[in-house]
């Protein structure tokens, strides 16, 4: 048995009602520690020279580096839009790049797609920006999840789909075991 992990999860959607959402809060039901959902959406666009040597980030990204530092492993659950990553996500990563907080920390990438191909476009693209962050992709932890509609529950904001449920739970067991 491993003992529980610190993970940061980042969601690629900032609908309130995703299906993206729907995996991202099946994972954290499945997952067995403590987890901080970022908040990207706070972010400012980013720009070097907010971030400039010796002065204080915005407090939003401080508060995304606080807690990607604090983290021992992290989630990235994405839709993937027009064969790509949301400008959103990919704007919380622009701001992680130079700081170091990613540098070998295992990660997770999980995307869903209401189409048969499950992201894989925006699957590749997030493993490659975060391999070039210096973070450690976990192979076994990563999930194109594909036609993901009717493997939600609008009500319950859940995965209903068992074999998507037992691909997120070892998914979460490979991330905890890396």
């Amino acid at each position: 048995m491993h003992p529980a992990i610190r993970l940061l999860a980042l969601s690629g959607s900032l609908r309130k009602r995703s299906s993206t959402g729907a995996v991202l809060r099946s994972a954290l039901d499945l997952h067995d520690g403590p987890a901080t959902t970022a908040d990207i959406a706070a972010l400012p666009h980013f720009n070097p020279d907010l971030d400039a040597e010796g002065a204080a980030p915005p407090p939003a990204v401080a508060a995304l580096r606080t807690a990607a530092a604090a983290a021992d492993a992290i989630l990235v659950v994405s839709p993937e839009y027009a064969h790509g990553v949301p400008g959103t996500l990919k704007n919380a990563l622009d701001w992680l790049v130079s700081s170091g907080e990613c540098v070998d920390k295992p990660i997770a990438v999980i995307t869903a797609s209401p189409f048969p191909t499950g992201g894989n476009h925006a699957n590749a693209q997030l493993r490659e920006t975060l391999e070039t962050m210096s973070g450690r992709i976990v192979p076994a932890a990563c999930l194109e999840i594909p036609a993901i509609g009717p493997k939600t529950d609008p009500t319950t904001e859940r995965v209903t789909d068992e074999a998507t449920l037992t691909d997120l739970r070892a998914a979460l067991q490979a991330l905890r075991t890396a």
